[in-house]
């Protein structure tokens, strides 16, 4: 950046403007409502509402393995949730996440009606609910929840750094996305470590480390992400990038990806879920209406 260009800080920030580029009217220096919207709810206790961004995706991803396993508690309603209309600032969304962000859930099976926002804590809970996609082994619980953690701790550099300054900023500027290129290249080589060694993230076991990992880093080096997958060279990671296609192919990781999902070819999406069987009709009928 050139000196006549640099930016100099006031002595006290106030909100003027928006802050620029693509979702620039998502962000705002406040909490609460904008606005009064009740949420949907339909027929199942576990209440999901959510978009397929990376962080979406983790929830449904984890709803429809724990449906590929069998467990019939695990039937969800799924409704969109569309960050660029400003849904999450509805006072209903704002009341089970008082954060805005998506996912959110509601588990109306507990005795007085649960909330669960924060996408680790939605993988954590369900987890721990169904019993499933965590070890209950000591060393191996303590694993799959150090990388579930280092995902949480981790992908804002991701997203919030290097995916809005190398994609949705509303101009290119040098620094932050060398800053960021290289924090995004330091942690693709921390996981293509871990995964030199191991089939998963938490081991030799598939876990809720593996489903919120992936939907970041392995939709980035699938190159879902940004459009960053050449500029990010991301066939060097070839232990990450193996772990990636494996998770990609489960059937439950391709059905979870299609859920709240806005955007792509029309038969990978599907903004609502009610069931399995419904699931699959939709799924269907949107292939029919193709031709």
């Amino acid at each position: 950046m050139s000196q006549e260009n640099a930016y100099t800080p006031p002595k006290v920030w106030t909100w003027e403007k928006e802050s620029g580029g693509k979702f620039a009217s998502t962000n705002r220096p406040i909490a609460g409502p904008t606005h009064d919207k009740e949420l949907p709810v339909g027929e199942h206790p576990f209440q999901l509402y959510s978009l397929a961004t990376p962080n979406g995706v983790k929830a449904g991803v984890m709803f429809e393995e724990l449906l590929a396993l069998g467990h019939e508690g695990a039937e969800y309603d799924a409704w969109l949730i569309d960050i660029g209309e400003g849904d999450q600032f509805g006072s209903g969304f704002v009341a089970v996440n008082p954060n805005s962000k998506i996912p959110a859930l509601m588990d109306y099976g507990t005795p007085e009606p649960t909330r669960v926002f924060e996408s680790g804590s939605i993988l954590l809970y369900l987890a721990e609910k169904f019993d499933a996609f965590l070890p209950r082994a000591h060393a191996a619980r303590a694993e799959t929840l150090n990388w579930l953690f280092w995902q949480m701790g981790s992908a804002p550099f991701l997203g919030g750094g290097f995916g809005h300054f190398y994609a949705y900023a509303p101009e290119k500027l040098e620094y932050p996305i060398d800053r960021y290129t290289m924090e995004t290249k330091r942690q693709l080589d921390v996981l293509d470590r871990r995964l030199a060694e191991n089939r998963y993230l938490g081991g030799d076991e598939y876990t809720i480390a593996d489903i919120a990992n992936w939907a970041w880093y392995g939709q980035l080096v699938l190159g879902r992400l940004y459009d960053a997958a050449e500029f990010l060279q991301v066939q060097e990671y070839e232990h990450v990038m193996r772990w990636a296609k494996e998770i990609d192919a489960r059937p439950a990781v391709q059905r979870g990806r299609m859920v709240n999902r806005t955007f792509g070819e029309p038969e990978t999406q599907l903004h609502e879920r009610h069931d399995a069987s419904d699931f699959e009709l939709r799924t269907q009928d949107k292939r029919e209406a193709r031709g």
